[in-house]
């Protein structure tokens, strides 16, 4: 039996053997312009996303496609100021999952929030001299 052959024998479970599985998937060339490195370096991050009708909507960023559509997930809206209302501020809307449609984004921004918090958990995750601590 050739090697290539006995790769694809099926083990004693009816299974085929896992590195048989992963060499017939065809690898896809991974994007690495300046663009595509950034939107990756936006994944899991809290977006602010300004809309053409005055809404913001800040969610984590999920994914996005070539119409420049937004996938934010745990999303908030916030609905602009009126000047002509009594003062009263609306609550955020809760949204949870949503797609935005590229052509009503007027900004993007990561949510300045969400950087900070990252800067503590790593300071918070840093080993500690016990000596320092006094």
């Amino acid at each position: 039996m050739s090697d290539t052959a006995s790769a694809l024998v099926e083990n004693e479970s009816g299974e085929l053997p896992e590195q048989a599985l992963l060499e017939d998937k065809p690898q896809k060339p991974l994007n690495m312009s300046p663009g595509a490195v950034k939107l990756r370096s936006w994944l899991n991050k809290s977006l602010r996303i300004q809309m053409f009708d005055g809404r913001v909507l800040v969610g984590v960023f999920l994914c996005t496609d070539r119409d420049a559509n937004v996938i934010l997930g745990s999303c908030t809206e916030y609905l602009p100021a009126e000047n002509n209302s009594d003062s009263t501020i609306e609550e955020p809307r809760m949204l949870g999952l949503v797609m935005v449609p590229g052509k009503h984004i007027q900004t993007v921004s990561i949510n300045q929030n969400q950087q900070n918090t990252g800067e503590l958990s790593t300071l918070l995750t840093k080993d500690i001299n016990p000596e320092e601590v006094t």
